[in-house]
């Protein structure tokens, strides 16, 4: 039985729109509504919960983007998806009333990474790794590349809203001693060690910057800095300015991957042309620029 409001009608909800994330419930007054799944498809699909407030039980909808399902006396319908990546993402559900408007959605769909791994390595090839690095790997990471031994993407990839991609000839390092540019202990030689301290562990030199992780606690992140943060004298001080420049795009390599997405047109960003020597954020150089 619906909740009832004054003088015992239908508790209206007080919104015509909303939007649900994954995992977390919003309240429209007669009822909580949460989202369990969603499936890009085709076609894209939703799995819709109502909790009818007062209510012991749950009603479960699966529905079709663009489909409608009940909601006490009401009917809404699964409006829009819109997707960062596969683990985070919403869904926006609209009251169906007589004056309906019908907006197309226009959210962005998320696409699984194309990734090809190079394999996995045993003991003794992580054993050398270590020992060429000095360092035990960090747990998150050594477990990933165990599995992969790093992965080329099969075309260029991103994370949306990030300055960097991953392309083809710029893969996630893995152990290939034989062919450097792509190998993990070469890659801090020759874009770590210029730059940073060995307190991290450059994992990609993707097109726009680098990719690292710390190297020397099991911290799961991963950071990216702007290639145009790659400058300034070699030694601790310059180190620790540019490592202030670090912004982290995943909480381990897991959610990285998760969060890769194949590069389409239309995730471009608009053109943005900088100056020779333009700082992405100098605020943080408290002497002025080197």
């Amino acid at each position: 039985m619906p909740a009832a409001g004054t003088g015992g009608q239908p508790l209206r909800s007080f919104t015509a729109k909303t939007a649900i994330r994954n995992n977390i419930p919003t309240d429209i007054g007669p009822a909580r509504l949460g989202a369990r799944w969603v499936d890009v498809g085709p076609p894209v699909r939703a799995g819709i919960v109502v909790m009818p407030e007062g209510a012991t039980q749950s009603l479960y909808h699966e529905v079709r983007l663009g489909e409608t399902f009940p909601v006490g006396e009401e009917t809404w319908r699964f409006a829009d998806l819109d997707m960062t990546s596969e683990d985070a993402w919403q869904i926006t559900i609209r009251r169906v009333d007589e004056d309906e408007v019908m907006e197309p959605p226009t959210g962005h769909l998320w696409k699984p990474a194309r990734l090809r791994p190079y394999g996995e390595l045993d003991e003794a090839q992580l054993q050398s790794v270590e020992a060429a690095l000095g360092h035990p790997l960090p747990v998150d990471y050594g477990n990933w590349l165990r599995r992969n031994n790093g992965a080329q993407p099969e075309v260029e990839h991103h994370i949306p809203g990030k300055p960097f991609s991953l392309l083809p000839e710029r893969p996630l390092f893995g152990v290939h001693p034989q062919y450097p540019p792509f190998d993990l202990v070469h890659a801090q030689r020759v874009h770590r060690d210029p730059w940073f301290s060995r307190e991290w562990l450059v994992i990609a030199n993707p097109f726009g910057g680098l990719l690292v992780i710390p190297a020397l606690t099991d911290v799961p992140k991963i950071y990216f800095v702007h290639e145009l943060d790659l400058l300034g004298p070699p030694g601790p001080a310059g180190s620790a300015v540019r490592e202030q420049k670090l912004r982290a795009v995943a909480w381990s390599m897991g959610e990285f991957i998760g969060r890769l997405t194949p590069k389409e047109l239309d995730d471009q960003p608009p053109v943005q042309m900088l100056p020779p020597g333009t700082f992405t954020d100098p605020r943080n150089y408290q002497d002025g620029p080197f």
